[in-house]
């Protein structure tokens, strides 16, 4: 009768771990990394462009003052230090502000379906083994 090692236990869940890789999840590289997500980051990036330089162009702030504003709104923070002032700027911000939650919840749609894909990998592996 052979003894069990007191080591594997030890040394699957440090298999586990470096499988789930605890860091590509936190800073959402592995998202980052899925070609299927790439079209909302690119979405993204576009609408704070747009919005950046809409601000500039209808409030006058300056471009870093309408980025800060445009990444405060896209995720909903929304500080109050920079307001919407023209009508027309204000009417610019409703559609902005949808379009924002709209890009959150398709983020958070990805992260859903790239992490429920690798836990999905990680139990085939493990009926593998």
């Amino acid at each position: 009768m052979t003894t069990p090692d007191p080591q594997r236990p030890v040394m699957q869940v440090e298999r586990e771990i470096r499988t789930y890789r605890p860091i590509r999840s936190l800073f959402l590289l592995d998202v980052l990394s899925d070609r299927a997500s790439r079209p909302i980051f690119v979405w993204a990036g576009a609408v704070l462009l747009v919005g950046t330089l809409a601000y500039h162009w209808l409030e006058g702030w300056s471009y870093l003052d309408a980025l800060y504003f445009c990444v405060i709104t896209l995720a909903t923070v929304g500080y109050g230090d920079l307001t919407p002032t023209t009508p027309i700027a204000k009417v610019f911000t409703i559609f902005y502000v949808i379009n924002g939650v709209v890009i959150l919840l398709s983020v958070f749609d990805r992260i859903r379906v790239v992490r429920s894909q690798r836990i999905e990998e990680i139990a085939a592996h493990r009926k593998e083994s």
